[in-house]
């Protein structure tokens, strides 16, 4: 009855994970060859775990990364040009984060940047950090809605503080003026502070003139391009050699 009455008490004060542990004690006769200490760290092992547990899911969930992307999944044997020893140590520790960094990747269409960008987004969360991810269509929509209905100042903050920005599918069309200068107002947030990865089909050079206004596009890519890692894919699509399955990683 005690016990019963222990567990019903961690729930209330949301101790899920500790009242799990201790249910899974109680179960196991080997745990009462174990010191009060032992016991009690087990218990709070419970508890810390699936407070990590709890917050890795929240943080993949607000990242909204759309798919399974993830680094231990990445074919390195396809002939695309990817650079495995660059992309490790980018992954590692998700440096390129914590270095305040940016990342271009850049290709054909059905190539795998969509899957790559994805799982260096899933592999920031893994390591503590938050990321987001949009396709720019997608991100130039929810600032134009914010704009109007007089959330915008309160979005552009939240973008902001996104560990890792990453915005699919960049420059595929020129950029109207309002575009541009709503994602100006995002890169001058985000300036020296943290992260943005950018997939494209359009090789860097010609990001310029898809950006349109020269002051405007000198600025936001002035804010990019010197610390930034280019990965360049080429080959033939890994969608249509898998015959149009999706997922190409």
């Amino acid at each position: 009855m005690l016990n019963q009455q222990t567990v019903e008490k961690l729930y209330t004060m949301r101790m899920r994970g500790m009242a799990d542990a201790f249910l899974q004690q109680q179960e196991d006769p080997q745990n009462s060859q174990l010191s009060f200490e032992e016991r009690f760290a087990l218990l709070v092992d419970g508890q810390w775990n699936w407070r990590q547990t709890r917050a890795l899911e929240r943080r993949l969930k607000e990242a909204r990364l759309q798919g399974n992307g993830c680094v231990e999944d990445i074919d390195f044997r396809a002939a695309r040009g990817l650079d495995k020893p660059l992309v490790r140590s980018l992954m590692q520790d998700s440096d390129w984060v914590r270095r305040h960094q940016h990342i271009f990747l850049v290709g054909p269409t059905g190539i795998g940047k969509t899957y790559l960008a994805r799982a260096f987004g899933q592999k920031a969360c893994r390591g503590g950090l938050t990321a987001y991810f949009v396709t720019a269509a997608q991100l130039f929509r929810e600032l134009e809605l914010a704009r109007a209905d007089g959330s915008y100042g309160k979005r552009l903050r939240e973008m902001a503080q996104v560990d890792a920005l990453i915005v699919d599918d960049w420059a595929m069309a020129p950029l109207a003026d309002g575009e541009r200068r709503a994602f100006l107002e995002l890169c001058d947030a985000r300036y020296l502070t943290k992260a943005t990865l950018l997939t494209s089909q359009l090789p860097v050079a010609k990001w310029h003139a898809q950006i349109g206004d020269p002051t405007i596009a000198d600025s936001i890519l002035d804010r990019l391009v010197h610390s930034a890692h280019r990965i360049e894919l080429q080959g033939e699509s890994m969608r249509k050699k898998r015959g149009g399955k999706e997922g190409e990683k």
